[in-house]
């Protein structure tokens, strides 16, 4: 079970959270539960999470540079997280990021050992054109273009159909 926090929470709130999620999920052997605060809460949500994996909601394709604004592999790891959220719709969508980004990202987290959670799903209209396998395929494709076996098996996919974010409209299990 995985919780993206997106852009909420002050710090005390975050904190306070995860420390709740930890409690909570202490007593579920049987599930596996990751949190994605906003990267600013990183280390104090790691701090206050116990066994729970955290992840960073986004990660850059470069090993570091002259890159304002972005997080690399290292400074991830440096603070202990251990997954990264690729793909997000909002990031393909708002940031015009392509499934050949999300690729390079993917590669990136592999190479150093984070585990990439890549997000796909189709938009309302791609739902209702019947066209939902083949989006998802696409992305599938292109996000995981030229990955090993090896590297698939220590891939999350994450189907997260855009018309059901934010909307009140949720996917069925049968639809997921």
């Amino acid at each position: 079970i995985a919780g993206n926090w997106k852009m909420n929470l002050t710090k005390s709130e975050a904190t306070a959270l995860a420390s709740g999620l930890q409690q909570a999920a202490s007593s579920c052997s049987d599930v596996q539960v990751a949190i994605f605060p906003p990267y600013v809460y990183l280390e104090c949500v790691l701090a206050a999470a116990g066994s729970i994996k955290v992840g960073s909601q986004n990660v850059s394709e470069q090993p570091n540079g002259a890159l304002t604004g972005e997080n690399s592999t290292d400074m991830l790891l440096d603070l202990g997280a251990s997954m990264v959220i690729l793909g997000h719709s909002e990031r393909r969508s708002i940031m015009g990021e392509s499934s050949q980004v999300v690729n390079a990202k993917t590669r990136r987290c592999l190479e150093a050992g984070l585990t990439p959670v890549v997000c796909v799903g189709e938009t309302l209209e791609e739902r209702e054109a019947g066209n939902t396998m083949s989006v998802v395929l696409q992305q599938c494709q292109e996000s995981l273009a030229e990955l090993t076996q090896e590297d698939m098996a220590k891939i999350v996919i994450a189907y997260e159909p855009v018309w059901a974010i934010g909307t009140g409209k949720v996917a069925t299990p049968e639809q997921a």
